[in-house]
């Protein structure tokens, strides 16, 4: 991929970074972060930009969250979501938490809670406990548990106050689905509003959960095949920003596993591994990374190996932030040099 320059896009038009990131064609695959739990509340708008420092019910939890994540290393992502007219209950808080189930997995394991708002950060200082293998009852809170690990949870970013591709691009797409597709779902989909998660370059994303893909440059023409994959998965290709189950480098060698494999590869039990790397000062600078992904199909029936070569082709100007003087990064891309299936038992 030859390297883009600035001049290619009139950014002087432009006030949101993700039309520049999507006209200077940067691919968004390697961009979903990689997690092992997600923990999302609901928190009513209007959301200031800071406000896991501003709200002061969050406010009291950050202690717990930052050392959960800056001390004990754990792959936690939190998010908020804005109430529903339908789903959700006033004088209620609901919060959802996602769990990485096993070493190979598909996808996250649910737990839903709604409680009286008085009992939402007794429940989530319960969970970092949990999480911190500390003493805690969870089993207090059982009676609020909610049974739906059967709904597919679509979460679109459409926090305008962060950055205003967000809520420029966001709302269109959360509207439609939330209008057109959670409605024909027979009560399987729901989809919610929600703070910033990361990629404001390319809005509108969503987080699609419990499989914990994450989407960028979506356009509503390729809603259908997102939601109800009813076509070729190579429709998809330029829109995945990733698996969360991997880090960046297997996420582009995951990606050409899947486009190779079709809609069944989802279902896979899957697992990364990096298995060599170019010598730099931080991982994300390395010029190649050799990667193998283990796989199992959820029976136990076959599983496999394949190794990848995922590898620097490039670079791309690309705007990290909305604003009326737009400041351009250049941004490294990669590709999969060589994939092999190296095992299949």
């Amino acid at each position: 991929m030859p390297t883009q320059h600035p001049h290619q896009f009139p950014i002087s038009d432009c006030r949101f970074c993700s039309l520049v990131s999507k006209a200077n064609g940067e691919d968004p695959i390697g961009t979903a972060g990689t997690y092992d739990y997600w923990l999302i509340m609901e928190v009513p708008q209007p959301w200031p930009q800071e406000i896991f420092q501003e709200n002061p019910t969050i406010q009291s939890l950050m202690g717990l969250f930052e050392e959960l994540i800056f001390e004990h290393g754990v792959k936690l992502k939190p998010m908020l979501i804005a109430p529903d007219g339908e789903y959700s209950h006033p004088s209620f808080t609901r919060l959802f938490y996602y769990y990485r189930p096993a070493k190979l997995f598909s996808q996250f394991e649910k737990q839903e809670f709604v409680v009286p708002k008085s009992e939402a950060v007794a429940l989530v200082t319960a969970i970092f406990k949990h999480l911190m293998h500390q003493p805690n009852d969870l089993s207090e809170f059982q009676q609020y548990q909610q049974q739906t690990s059967h709904i597919r949870e679509l979460m679109v970013c459409t926090h305008a106050q962060v950055d205003l591709a967000c809520g420029r691009f966001g709302t269109p797409i959360y509207r439609q689905l939330r209008k057109e597709y959670a409605p024909a779902s027979n009560g399987k989909l729901r989809v919610w509003q929600t703070t910033h998660f990361g990629g404001h370059q390319f809005a509108p994303t969503l987080v699609d959960l419990p499989q914990g893909h994450l989407w960028g440059h979506l356009q509503p023409d390729v809603l259908d095949l997102l939601v109800q994959r009813n076509g070729s998965v190579l429709g998809l290709r330029q829109y995945y920003r990733g698996w969360t189950g991997l880090n960046k480098f297997e996420q582009n060698a995951e990606r050409e596993i899947w486009m190779q494999s079709g809609w069944s590869w989802l279902d896979y039990l899957k697992a990364g591994k990096v298995l060599a790397m170019q010598e730099v000062a931080q991982e994300q600078d390395a010029d190649w990374v050799e990667v193998r992904i283990d796989f199992a199909v959820p029976d136990s029936s076959t599983s496999g190996t394949y190794e990848a070569r995922v590898e620097v082709c490039g670079e791309v100007m690309s705007a990290f932030n909305s604003a009326k003087e737009m400041e351009l990064e250049a941004v490294r891309q990669y590709h999969v040099s060589r994939l092999i299936k190296v095992k299949q038992t």
